[in-house]
């Protein structure tokens, strides 16, 4: 809308961020959880925000290459899992803020016991893996540009009875986060404006013979910004997010069961109240390729709010 700041759509769109679908969470059995694009990560004309986020996951399809595959080629059944995340970000300097994720996931697991080739099922609910992060949006005097850098740490359960390594709450790795985004205006009146954002998680300390795969995941997306109410404001939007997955290694790791590549559509919808932003995103996958025989999941639902003060 005429005459509003671009800082002040930065702010907006940091929200719009926050609680953009994770392309990592769509993806089949034996990945991690790492958020392309649901941190608060932008710096805004906020000086802080906290944030709860729901993340819903039913991964029930075998999948191999490019395409679905029989139920019986995979000992895995089905991985169910609920993602709670809170956090907040804080801004030291306009340039400069820190974000703070923890999470807690339930998770129900239904597989093959190796021995008896009985199904066998489990659950199990803890907090997962914390991640840091530093924002650096100083590039230009509009924010529009920024870079993020942090780690994540091995705080989430990886030895729970029945889980294997690369279906634990936990990864037991220390990883390097670092990422980049950019977010403008499409048009002249402000009515579109569009983000970009990439970020990538690499394993640099591992425990127990286990190195969980490095990723790439980045997004491009555009929302409309004129659905302005008297007390409210609702702006669609639509994402599209890349991830890449390299493979799992150590002697702990499944061979055959672990990278991937993909491709998914995310509609969505921010909606303002004041400091209260909600969000609400689902991810649809319109191509994905997989090593080996992976449970995938046909869509990913998220839920989130956030405020600023």
């Amino acid at each position: 809308m005429p005459g509003f700041s671009f800082r002040g759509r930065a702010a907006m769109m940091s929200a719009t961020l926050i609680l953009a679908p994770n392309a990592a969470l769509a993806c089949a059995c034996g990945c991690g959880v790492f958020d392309v694009s649901s941190s608060p990560m932008m710096a805004s004309d906020a000086k802080g925000s906290v944030f709860f986020e729901y993340d819903f996951l039913n991964q029930n399809k075998n999948w191999a290459g490019e395409h679905s595959a029989p139920t019986e080629d995979n000992a895995d059944k089905r991985i169910r899992t609920s993602f709670y995340n809170i956090g907040g970000q804080y801004m030291f300097t306009p340039e400069w803020g820190i974000t703070v994720e923890v999470p807690y996931w339930t998770r129900y697991f239904k597989t093959a016991d190796e021995d008896s080739g009985d199904i066998v099922q489990f659950n199990h609910g803890d907090f997962g893996d914390v991640r840091i992060r530093g924002t650096y949006a100083g590039f230009s005097d509009d924010l529009s540009t920024g870079i993020t850098f942090g780690v994540k740490l091995p705080t989430g359960d990886y030895s729970y009875p029945g889980f294997d390594r690369d279906t634990a709450i936990g990864t037991g790795s220390t990883d390097l986060l670092l990422g980049a985004y950019h977010m403008g205006n499409l048009t002249d009146d402000y009515a579109w404006a569009w983000f970009a954002n990439i970020q990538g998680d690499f394993p640099i300390v591992t425990q127990d013979g286990y190195r969980p795969g490095s990723e790439i995941n980045t997004t491009v997306g555009v929302s409309y910004e004129e659905w302005d109410f008297q007390t409210f404001k609702i702006a669609p939007l639509l994402q599209f997010i890349a991830s890449y997955r390299w493979q799992d290694s150590g002697p702990e790791h499944n061979p055959d069961g672990s990278g991937y590549d993909r491709l998914l559509i995310s509609p969505g919808v921010r909606v303002n109240f004041d400091k209260i932003r909600v969000n609400a995103n689902v991810a649809l996958p319109v191509y994905q390729h997989v090593n080996g025989n992976q449970l995938i999941s046909p869509a990913l639902f998220k839920l989130a709010v956030s405020y600023s003060f």
